[in-house]
């Protein structure tokens, strides 16, 4: 099983259980405790998931303050903000495209709008449609792998001209980030 598969599976039985062991999800995936521990680490940073003594929990939405990101618990900043509409009429505001890009990708199937940031104007946009500048030079003081938004491919091209980085797409954004979330950011293309 690939290690995006048994985060997913890993998820899942904490959704039912609220809490599992390390040595337990262990033998539950046929696979060595140091390789769950690889795999739940990008999880606990993304708090998706609390460490607990021996073990993962499932974090507490109500010990996050307002205007906190869901995934890092950083302050949401606006510029930077994305924002997730979800089936159930919820809507998550997170403090960067990574957080939010991450976010959506492990619930791809209720997301029902993707909202942020052009990083010039400071207009809302559908995040579908916008170009992502990864890796930039310019440091932000936000999450990393840090993500710029921009309406424009134009406009991302000319600000990686001075300050470095890689322009893309969503679905690329995506791809290139869960890659690097994986741990292969050594074999980023």
């Amino acid at each position: 099983m690939l290690p995006n598969a048994r985060k997913k599976q890993i998820l899942t039985w904490l959704k039912n259980e609220k809490a599992l062991k390390i040595s337990e999800i262990s033998k539950r995936l046929n696979v060595s405790e140091m390789t769950i521990y690889r795999d739940v680490k990008p999880l606990i940073e993304m708090n998706h998931v609390l460490k607990i003594p021996n073990g993962i929990g499932l974090p507490n939405p109500a010990s996050r303050r307002k205007g906190e990101c869901p995934s890092c618990l950083k302050p949401v900043h606006t510029r930077l903000s994305f924002e997730i509409s979800f089936d159930k009429k919820q809507l998550e505001t997170f403090c960067c495209a990574g957080c939010g890009l991450m976010r959506y990708h492990d619930t791809k199937d209720d997301v029902t709008q993707v909202i942020c940031k052009d990083y010039l104007t400071d207009t809302r946009i559908d995040a579908t449609g916008a170009t992502y500048l990864l890796h930039s030079d310019l440091n932000l003081n936000c999450c990393q792998p840090q993500i710029i938004t921009f309406a424009s491919r134009i406009h991302a091209r000319q600000f990686q001209t001075g300050f470095g980085g890689d322009v893309y797409h969503y679905e690329e954004a995506i791809r290139v980030l869960t890659f690097e979330m994986d741990g292969n950011a050594s074999q980023r293309n």
